[in-house]
């Protein structure tokens, strides 16, 4: 994996439409942008290095999202959900992202937070420098967990460039803001 650079942010929501969140929720997103080793006109049929590449890449974002998130005091144990995504630069295709996402990608990621047995939910698109893309976050455990059903933004203003790829990890510790949505009986 050929990294540029990377990026970590974290969100804490004390407060939404001016009713106090307590505790705090909390959205980290990691991002990392890499050099895609496929484009071009010899780009062929076969995905398996991008498998791989996920894999490595989600390893270095969950470690990074979780580092994160101990400087607050969470441990892995206490996020509730996460998301995923990617952006392939022009050069690249849309395949491309759903090989990185895919195949290899959650394993690392439920190694490092202890579990999740559902899906993680993602997003992909092949666009240019500066553009963003929101994942969607769903409860690691049960995709039917409405309080965790969210999304966040991801922006990496210069990147992705025609042959690289930014690819985003969402952690998420409390659920949205005061969520009171209820499961239909």
């Amino acid at each position: 994996m050929k990294v540029r650079s990377s990026q970590v942010s974290v969100q804490h929501t004390f407060s939404e439409a001016g009713v106090s969140v307590d505790p705090a929720t909390i959205v980290v997103v990691a991002s990392v942008v890499v050099a895609n080793p496929l484009t071009g006109p010899a780009r062929g049929d076969d995905l398996s290095e991008l498998e791989i590449l996920g894999a490595e890449a989600a390893g270095f974002l969950v470690e990074r999202a979780l580092a994160a998130l101990h400087a607050f005091g969470v441990n892995p144990d206490q996020v509730r959900g996460y998301g995923k995504g990617a952006i392939i630069g022009i050069n690249g295709d849309r395949e491309h992202s759903a090989a990185i996402l895919h195949p290899r990608f959650g394993a690392p990621v439920r190694a490092a937070i202890g579990g999740g047995v559902d899906i993680i939910p993602g997003t992909k698109k092949v666009a240019g420098p500066g553009a963003s893309i929101t994942m969607p976050i769903g409860n690691k455990d049960d995709r039917w967990v409405f309080d965790d059903m969210d999304a966040v933004d991801l922006c990496v203003p210069d990147a992705p460039h025609p042959d690289e790829i930014v690819i985003g990890l969402a952690l998420s510790v409390g659920g949205r803001p005061n969520a009171r949505v209820l499961k239909p009986s």
